[in-house]
């Protein structure tokens, strides 16, 4: 079974406020014996004043020795090491010293050079690196991304649209960047999932706990089978927040490399919340997110509750999200689709089905339509929860409950205009009307299910079918 493109959430609204500093607790049913999760829509929210406010367009500005961010990236051109600096960063007007600030990403710094503007390298920006305790509203660490749109819309309407399909999200707010009084540039902050984090989307009962283990998975790694020594797991999966055990990442990941297909039905449910999982997967498939947990990057955590015993995975990295793809002359929301019609096996925006954006190397070789290379392949979790008809049946259910409850309900429409009036409102001087005006109907256009062509030349779908192809 392939994975396909419908529209989304549950019968049941509540709406939370979350609050940085202190929380309203939601509630979720869990049931640890069957793997599953009773979801309900809450929403991962913050109130006026919050850094997190996405009403607002917050302010970052970095001081930083110029010649040690030169030698910095440097050091990552030659080794790919990415080392701390100490700055001096100033947030909504309030000065934090000895911040710890470094590059952050893998296909993000593709094509960085020692001549690349200190304003335009993407950042990770750790309030607490040098300073113990040090936050802000209790967060203490944040990325700024570099844009992969010119709004960045994209991301944010998709973190969101992912918080209220009732799973953990990271927040993100729209930000007027500058490093060393450079011009101030339109970019999105994001939360970096850590101990905090957890703490926030469990008081907003997207997670089932906040005493668990959180990793992340590299790039470099995959979800495959290395031994039963959890040492060989340390460099796939970074640990976050938790206790330093590997031993219910080694117990999860036999199960889903080692099984038959009749145990991987048995024992699939007491290793990983599977009802989660197939919200997940079609959150992604409906926000048409190339790079998710099948993409090059291998975008995802881990999650491990130890009251159920039970894995989540978790979203990660959406500036691919909505159909925008990576191109030889930038990236284009909705994916820029040639004239005519999208020829058949195709991915919007010219690349093929499977095509790794940007033109990033990936296993297998091959080049793929638009430039770019083959996909490193199928995650083997995907793969093999897709193709098993009871849990695809679970993948196919929550297609329909998100599309009734997210996208039919005008939801998904509310969460994008708000974001797009608070550019209109704020960052005028920033970006574009026209750009704004674009990218937002490109993404709007996902809510009926029809992606068309825009006077940007986005959207890539024909009229009547589902973006993404799949």
């Amino acid at each position: 079974m392939q994975r396909k493109k419908l529209w989304g959430v549950v019968s049941t609204t509540v709406v939370l406020t979350l609050t940085l500093a202190s929380c309203s607790v939601g509630s979720t049913d869990t049931a640890g014996s069957t793997g599953t999760t009773d979801f309900v829509n809450v929403s991962l929210t913050t109130e006026a004043d919050s850094f997190f406010d996405s009403a607002v367009v917050h302010s970052i500005e970095i001081d930083v020795d110029s010649d040690e961010v030169l030698a910095m990236v440097e050091t990552y051109l030659d080794s790919g090491d990415k080392e701390w600096l100490e700055a001096t960063v100033v947030i909504d007007g309030t000065t934090y010293e000895q911040v710890g600030i470094k590059l952050k990403g893998n296909s993000s710094l593709r094509g960085v050079t020692a001549d690349t503007p200190i304003e335009e390298l993407p950042w990770r920006i750790r309030l607490d690196k040098y300073v113990d305790g040090q936050s802000i509203e209790g967060v203490t660490d944040v990325v700024v991304r570099s844009n992969n749109t010119e709004t960045s819309l994209n991301e944010a309407v998709a973190l969101e649209t992912l918080s209220a399909a009732g799973l953990a999200s990271e927040e993100s707010v729209a930000t007027r960047f500058s490093v060393n009084g450079s011009e101030e540039t339109l970019l999105l902050t994001v939360a970096v999932p850590n101990q905090s984090w957890i703490e926030r989307n469990y008081e907003a009962g997207l997670l089932p706990s906040d005493d668990g283990i959180l990793w992340k998975a590299e790039s470099e790694g995959d979800y495959s089978w290395l031994g039963d020594d959890p040492e060989l797991y340390t460099d796939v999966f970074d640990r976050e927040a938790g206790d330093d055990d590997y031993e219910p990442l080694v117990d999860f990941l036999d199960v889903v490399n080692n099984t038959t297909d009749e145990e991987f039905v048995d024992q699939l449910s007491d290793v990983l919340d599977v009802e989660s999982f197939a919200r997940y997967l079609a959150v992604e498939d409906l926000i048409d997110n190339f790079d998710d947990i099948d993409g090059p990057g291998n975008n995802s955590y881990l999650y491990y509750d130890p009251d159920s015993g039970l894995m989540s995975v978790l979203a990660w990295d959406h500036n691919l999200a909505f159909g925008t793809v990576n191109e030889a002359g930038g990236a284009t929301a909705g994916g820029a689709a040639p004239e005519g019609e999208l020829p058949e096996g195709e991915r919007p925006g010219g690349a093929a089905e499977g095509a790794a954006p940007g033109g990033l190397p990936a296993e297998g070789g091959g080049d793929a339509a638009g430039g770019g290379q083959s996909q490193q392949g199928n995650n083997i979790l995907t793969t093999r929860f897709t193709e098993t008809p009871e849990f695809a049946a679970m993948y196919e259910d929550a297609l329909d409950e998100l599309q009734e409850e997210i996208f039919e309900s005008g939801q998904f429409a509310s969460i994008v205009e708000s974001r797009s009036e608070t550019l209109a409102d704020e960052a005028a001087d920033l970006i574009d009307g026209a750009v704004l005006e674009s990218e937002t109907e490109a993404i709007l256009a996902y809510s009926s299910g029809e992606v068309q062509e825009t006077t940007a030349g986005q959207g890539g779908a024909q009229e009547g079918t589902r973006p993404g192809g799949r």
